[in-house]
């Protein structure tokens, strides 16, 4: 392959996962890498440091705008992401004594429940139901843009539920990210919209937004052993940073139904591929 035709490869290739990213919340990474490793012939450690990079991309790139447009809840990030952080330090530890074979298959088993569960919306809560009080002290509730019935916008406010849960899912969604590498960003999306009962459109960006955080610590290390090839990256964060504009221009335009499809079948494929490796 000459190295034009792979520069434009991975640069589709990348455009397409920083779409997908920036709509789930989940980042692109675990679409770019294995494109990268078995259609492209890239070494493991490099395609890994280039997924990194464009999660920094798409974060980065769709983050601004959704924050400008009033999806992200920026205080609920900031909280759940001293869980995340914490459970990735706890994983860290943990993966010179825990078999990832088996975790890996267990992870991938978790994604496709996830990706069955999230095909619809979780119960409404009752009318009658109190507003969490940590919740409220920590002013976690919010608003986001939705259109009304006519097709103006409105502002929709929301109740963030059951703090204390979704700080120990997103402790889970660390450690697991720490020793399989993937996950951190679908386990989150998970707890906030099933946990947390947080709509699904904040969720996702919320998560694109806590995720990059994660990501530019990790391709830290990465550059630091010399595994982001510059050949590989620069593409990938172009791409992933286009697609991500991208996603944020068409995520208001785009119904919750059909977003948590989309939600859905990537979880399922990024599932199956989890469990292919564990096995491998």
């Amino acid at each position: 392959m000459s190295t034009e035709l792979f520069t434009i490869l991975v640069f589709v290739t990348s455009l397409a996962a920083g779409l997908l990213g920036s709509l789930t919340g989940l980042g692109g990474g675990g679409i770019i890498i294995p494109i990268l490793v078995l259609l492209m012939g890239v070494d493991m450690r490099y395609a890994i440091g280039a997924s990194l990079i464009a999660v920094i991309a798409t974060s980065s790139g769709a983050a601004a705008a959704f924050v400008r447009e009033g999806f992200t809840n920026v205080r609920l990030a900031m909280l759940l992401e001293v869980a995340t952080v914490g459970g990735a330090i706890i994983g860290a530890l943990l993966a010179a004594h825990v078999p990832v074979q088996a975790l890996t298959i267990l992870l991938g088993l978790v994604m496709l429940w996830t990706a069955w569960q999230s095909r619809s919306a979780p119960p409404p809560v009752p009318p009658d139901v109190p507003a969490d009080p940590l919740a409220t002290r920590l002013r976690l509730d919010s608003t986001y843009p939705s259109r009304a019935g006519d097709g103006t916008s409105t502002l929709k406010p929301y109740h963030v539920r059951n703090v204390p849960g979704g700080f120990a899912m997103m402790t889970l969604a660390g450690v697991l990210s720490a020793l399989v590498g993937v996950g951190g960003g679908i386990l989150k999306v998970a707890a906030m919209d099933r946990m947390m009962r947080v709509p699904f459109k904040v969720s996702t960006t919320t998560s694109n937004f806590m995720i990059g955080v994660t990501a530019a610590a990790s391709a830290g290390v990465y550059l630091h052993r010399g595994q982001i090839d510059p050949r590989i990256a620069t593409p990938v964060a172009l791409g992933a940073l286009g697609g991500s504009l991208i996603g944020a221009r068409l995520l208001p335009h785009i119904k919750t139904k059909g977003l948590r499809i989309i939600f859905a079948v990537v979880v399922a494929v990024l599932g199956v591929q989890m469990i292919i490796k564990g096995v491998r």
